[in-house]
């Protein structure tokens, strides 16, 4: 008899009987073929008995894999996750898989599909009749030897695609495997790291090899230069390194700089890449190839028998938290890995996350500091501007114009920052006041005014505006607030002979779109940079040394407690964007509130002072990190399910859990999205083992809740938004 975890929201494995026509019986870990329903199913075996216990089973269909597919660390620690997020086994290995693997695919090969050159190539080359473009670049660059198709792309854009696409065609090119050994990259000499530098690297030699540590560096203090030691010191003994980046957008720069650096292959784990290419990197791991494997969020399930270091950039950022599904928390996990595995872990950030300085705090973590800019760089001045007087069409004050003007003029780059995608966050009537909100959302459209579209960002949900106000029948609808697409047209408009460019979610959707537009900020030169978050972390621009906010209040007034902490975090990351090379840096905050206590304790102390604010607050006032939460969230068409469905939940008999706290059910922040009513149970108390026997004991008895039929609902351990 075999237990199988099959991908579904259920917290049960599933019995079958094991064929003996099939051989012997597969280990825990193997992937097997099941009938499931009136269909069939992957699954993964999880424990491997005798008997049937007196039950009929159904048989094994098919053994997909002769060996387990997770390594006894990565078994464990993927149990221990789906135990403490109380998530379903078969969801946990399966979101631990790439997608193909998922289907039944077999592992794949080892070597990687690539392009080389042939003889006619060369001879069409060396002719010198092509023009500049990527045939010719695609030439050139297989000149030293064959390369994976993955590098090329990564390298010369997407147009490497078709361009060999065509060359192939004509035989200048030939589709090969290459080797593992075979990824040709050119080498960058190492810098002499600073005396902070090398203090820490010093400290980290000394330290004990399994301990993680919070690395607490200064934007542009060389964070990175730590990083690329101590991969080239795991890779010097045969190991593996995994590097997590919180954003995909910060892959491909931070792919140029491992290769530039290091003598491995540094294998790419991101959304970006396609679902074959993310599992031969996943495979390549899985072998034990001595590599770097950089990646996103879902990067940190990567096998590492050899495993030698674990980094995560940018600790801090939200983005590492999973907002469906599995809920994991890709920081926790590489802690969680590490110790496993008895590597270190590095946690990287110029503004650490509370849990993160408050684990350091503890001694949990050890704690180390880069204080100073790398290579004598100041660190930006800061100014407040004031916006109560003047009026300001689009969202920019006199003294910000004129800030951004003189960077130009000294031939320098200016940002401007906006957390707002579209022309106008909202579209609405001057004259009795009607918006356009969303039908399914209670939130506004936004106005995007390139594709005349308004958009819903909660649900996305697109349509065209109305010629007239609905409400009132009135004339135009106004466009009100700023948006980045309002900003970088403004911006256009007054430099004309400037490069103005937009990066946000919108400007930047298709492959290879954003690390073009980054490359060309890279090549310096004049120019407005104009965007979101995506600009806030993880950029060295020299030539950047004027940043401007044009609007920071949004963060002041949410209900949200985590709310300041990461006002202060994203204005510090923007903020550091300036002044990375050897010319000073400005930083601009536009703000409305200018007497705020938060702007007083951010000047005087910067995001430290904030942080140890927080802390405190966060300790008189028990929340997280001082209290553990849960969050029960459910959602359906109308109220009644939604009242059925917690009312059961509250009336689960429940042992051992004096201590939690209850807190609702409660509206979501946002009640109604996407048409559905939103509710949510908060789970409070100041030890997690009654907490996590309460969730145990609930997520037994919730799927088998009739009313748990007709909601959606959802589970979320250690939750990092207020729903």
């Amino acid at each position: 008899m075999l237990s199988v975890a099959l991908p579904l929201p259920l917290p049960q494995a599933f019995d079958y009987r094991w064929p003996e026509a099939l051989g012997a019986p597969p280990s825990p870990g193997c992937r097997v073929r099941v009938p499931f329903g009136r269909g069939q199913a992957v699954g993964v075996v999880v424990t491997v008995g005798t008997g049937e216990g007196g039950r009929a089973l159904k048989p094994v269909t098919a053994l997909i894999d002769a060996e387990p597919l997770f390594d006894d660390e990565l078994w464990r620690s993927l149990r221990w996750a789906a135990s403490y997020y109380h998530h379903p086994l078969g969801e946990v290995l399966s979101a631990a898989l790439p997608a193909v693997l998922r289907t039944g695919a077999p592992v794949p090969d080892l070597d990687r599909p690539g392009l080389e050159i042939t003889a006619d190539g060369v001879a069409a080359l060396a002719a010198g009749g092509l023009r500049p473009g990527p045939g010719r670049a695609l030439l050139e660059r297989l000149q030293s030897g064959p390369l994976p198709l993955e590098r090329l792309r990564e390298e010369l854009g997407e147009s490497a695609r078709g361009a060999g696409n065509r060359l192939l065609r004509r035989g200048w090119l030939r589709a090969c495997r290459v080797p593992l050994a075979h990824d040709p990259a050119p080498r960058v000499e190492a810098p002499v790291a600073s005396p902070e530098q090398a203090r820490v690297l010093a400290a980290l030699a000394a330290a004990d090899p399994r301990r993680a540590h919070l690395l607490e560096g200064v934007t542009g203090s060389g964070k990175t230069e730590i990083y690329l030691a101590l991969a080239a010191q795991a890779l010097a003994r045969g190991r593996q390194v995994l590097v997590l980046v919180p954003e995909i957008g910060l892959t491909p720069l931070a792919l140029r700089r491992y290769r530039e650096r290091l003598p491995a292959p540094v294998l790419a784990l991101h959304s970006g890449l396609s679902d074959r290419e993310r599992a031969h990197a996943w495979a390549l791991a899985r072998g034990g190839l001595p590599c770097v494997v950089l990646g996103t969020r879902s990067a940190v399930f990567t096998p590492l028998p050899r495993a030698g270091l674990i980094v995560v950039d940018e600790e801090h950022d939200a983005s590492y938290k999973q907002g469906d599904g599995f809920r994991y928390h890709a920081r926790d996990l590489a802690l969680v890995r590490g110790r496993a595995l008895g590597v270190p872990v590095l946690l990287g950030s110029a503004t650490p996350a509370l849990e993160t300085l408050a684990l350091a705090a503890s001694r949990r973590l050890g704690h180390l500091r880069l204080a100073a800019r790398a290579g004598g760089a100041r660190p930006p001045s800061v100014e407040l501007v004031d916006l109560r007087a003047g009026h300001h069409p689009d969202g920019l004050s006199n003294r910000a114009l004129a800030a951004i003007g003189e960077a130009l003029e000294r031939g320098e780059q200016a940002l401007v920052f906006r957390n707002r995608r579209g022309w106008s966050p909202v579209l609405a009537c001057a004259t009795c006041g009607w918006k356009a909100d969303c039908p399914g959302c209670d939130r506004p459209m936004t106005w995007h005014r390139g594709p005349g579209l308004l958009v819903c960002h909660h649900c996305g949900r697109r349509q065209r505006p109305p010629g007239a106000c609905p409400s009132c029948g009135g004339g135009a609808l106004d466009p009100r607030g700023i948006g980045t697409e309002r900003l970088a047209a403004a911006l256009a408009a007054r430099w004309p002979d400037r490069q103005v460019l937009r990066i946000d979610r919108d400007s930047s959707a298709g492959a290879g779109r954003l690390d073009g537009l980054l490359q060309a900020v890279e090549r310096g030169g004049p120019a407005i940079l104009v965007g979101t978050q995506l600009l806030a972390k993880g950029h060295d621009w020299p030539m950047l040394t004027q940043v401007v906010v044009v609007d920071a209040d949004g963060g002041l007034y949410s209900a949200d407690f985590r709310a300041p902490e990461r006002l202060a975090q994203l204005l510090t990351q923007v903020a550091g964007r300036a002044g990375r090379g050897a010319r000073p840096g400005r930083v601009l905050v536009q703000t409305r509130l200018p007497e705020h206590p938060f702007w007083r304790t951010w000047l005087a102390g910067g995001y430290a002072a904030v942080a140890q604010a927080q802390l405190e607050e966060r300790r008189r006032c028990a929340l997280p990190p001082f209290r553990f939460q849960a969050l029960l969230a459910a959602e359906a068409t109308a109220t009644a399910p939604l009242t059925a469905f917690f009312a059961a939940v509250r009336a689960l008999p429940v042992a051992d859990a004096d201590g939690v706290e209850r807190i609702g059910p409660l509206p979501a922040p946002m009640p109604r999205r996407a048409g559905h009513h939103r509710l949510q149970l908060v789970l409070e108390a100041d030890r997690r083992a009654p907490l996590h026997a309460l969730l145990a004991a609930w997520m037994a008895r919730i799927p088998t809740l009739p009313a748990a039929r007709k909601v959606r609902w959802s589970l979320d351990v250690d939750p990092q938004d207020a729903g």
